[in-house]
């Protein structure tokens, strides 16, 4: 036991030094906490020219709701080497987080030894790897949604946490409809609670700024970025490239309105909580207009309940293919994303592919009547 242990922490020292000597070659600019910090200070001088800077080579703007600029002002004190460096290990501690919360979930109990070696692994899947690189939030709201679900059912307040997560990030509103349809409605209520109260915090100390957003911002999908390129890895990016066109319009819609009927159906008839989250965030990031291949760290608890139910060759399989990076071996430079040929098309959507199929297959396994709906995601 203390020799597996000690080999486990060994591979996950080696793990981290190797990530933090690639973000050092690299000079990994950490592009999206330039813009969190960004938003903090400009929420921090009153939030008129919130949403009108861009900041990087790649002239990125603030996209998410004033109350996220309202918790990132602390950023705007901290030295940015000082803070790239606290992000880079606050993101790594949290892919340990979402290793352990993922395992629970799932119903596994690892030892401590597994757990740091799984963590050590889990730095190099792709939608992780990329969140350490960009600096990306992903890995905490990930962790406090799974964390909150999580909680034992009747908990005080259960639910206000997803709600503070959508007031940052307006992406895991997802899980407040899967919460509604599974007729866990004083979570949800909660969880409408918690967001709406983002809101108004933001309307009352930022209000141009909040103006701004919720009557203009919030309906400019493609301020976000170009929705086909193969960092979209969203139903919208699939069917933009394999159409060869920048607007996809109906041909997308029509198939993302039918996943997301289907999804959340198959979401709220899981057998348990912990399937139906995975469910309805897999959804979520199918029909989102934008989900960059960063956003996919829920293939953490995903490749957790696949090991639990005794899929152990599938696992492999999809911890290979969150680990390929397939999509960044393709032409992508410039317009080269909309004249891919179509054998090169499923290794530009690896996610999308995978994502529909798991629905489908969850679709067909399901069983014929559906779990109570005070069930809950499973802590050991």
């Amino acid at each position: 036991m203390f020799k597996r242990t000690r080999y486990a922490i060994v591979l996950l020292g080696a793990s981290v030094t190797a990530l933090l000597a690639l973000c050092v070659a690299r000079h990994v600019p950490m592009a999206d906490l330039l813009v969190y910090r960004a938003e903090g200070v400009a929420a921090a001088s009153g939030g008129g020219g919130l949403y009108g800077f861009t900041v990087t080579e790649w002239g990125l703007p603030a996209t998410y709701p004033p109350f996220a600029a309202l918790v990132f002002v602390p950023l705007g004190w901290v030295p940015l080497t000082l803070l790239k460096g606290a992000f880079l290990l606050g993101n790594i501690a949290l892919t340990g987080l979402l290793v352990q919360l993922s395992c629970r979930a799932a119903g596994l109990r690892p030892a401590p030894a597994t757990l740091c070696a799984v963590t050590g692994g889990a730095l190099w899947f792709e939608p992780v790897l990329q969140t350490v690189l960009f600096g990306q939030i992903n890995l905490g709201l990930a962790c406090l949604i799974l964390w909150d679900l999580g909680r034992p059912v009747g908990a005080r307040g259960k639910g206000i946490a997803l709600g503070i997560a959508t007031g940052v990030k307006l992406t895991p509103a997802v899980f407040i409809v899967y919460l509604f349809l599974r007729g866990r409605r004083r979570e949800a209520s909660y969880a409408v609670a918690g967001a709406a109260g983002t809101a108004a915090l933001g309307a009352l100390v930022l209000p141009y700024a909040s103006r701004e957003f919720w009557g203009r911002r919030v309906f400019e999908t493609g301020r976000v970025g170009k929705a086909w390129i193969v960092d979209n890895q969203a139903l919208q990016g699939a069917v933009a490239r394999l159409l060869h066109t920048a607007e996809p319009g109906l041909l997308w819609a029509v198939p993302a309105g039918l996943v997301a009927l289907g999804g959340l159906c198959v979401a709220v008839r899981a057998r348990d909580d912990a399937h139906g989250v995975v469910l309805a965030a897999l959804t979520g990031l199918l029909v989102s207009p934008i989900s960059w291949s960063h956003h996919w760290v829920w293939c953490v608890p995903l490749l957790a309940l696949l090991w639990s139910g005794g899929h152990r060759r599938t696992t492999v399989a999809v911890a290979f293919l969150f680990t390929a990076r397939s999509m960044w071996l393709l032409p992508h430079q410039g317009g080269l994303d909309l004249h891919l040929p179509w054998w090169q098309q499923p290794l530009a959507a690896p996610y999308p592919v995978l994502g529909v199929g798991l629905l489908l297959a969850a679709g067909l396994r399901q069983p014929s009547a559906r779990s109570s709906s005070a069930s809950t995601i499973r802590y050991a």
